[in-house]
């Protein structure tokens, strides 16, 4: 893991891009349950969702090493 100049937070080891969403508080009430059950967080949750919605599309994406995690940032270590 690796800090965050800015903000001295710790992030995941792969590189990300912060992405501000603005969203529905009953959508995210339910991808937050969605998220829980499939004991990921909501920013994992979100992208998990988005790559399904690619990959039914047709498109392809690297995929995630088993030993890398998704990056989130609702459970800083």
């Amino acid at each position: 893991m690796r800090r965050d100049g800015l903000r001295g937070e710790l992030m995941a080891k792969k590189d990300v891009k912060p992405f501000l969403l603005r969203i529905d508080p009953t959508v995210l009430a339910a991808v937050q349950q969605w998220a829980e059950a499939e004991l990921r967080s909501v920013n994992g949750q979100i992208e998990y969702i988005l790559r399904q919605a690619l990959a039914k599309r047709g498109v392809k994406l690297p995929e995630m090493k088993a030993d890398e995690p998704p990056a989130s940032d609702d459970n800083p270590a």
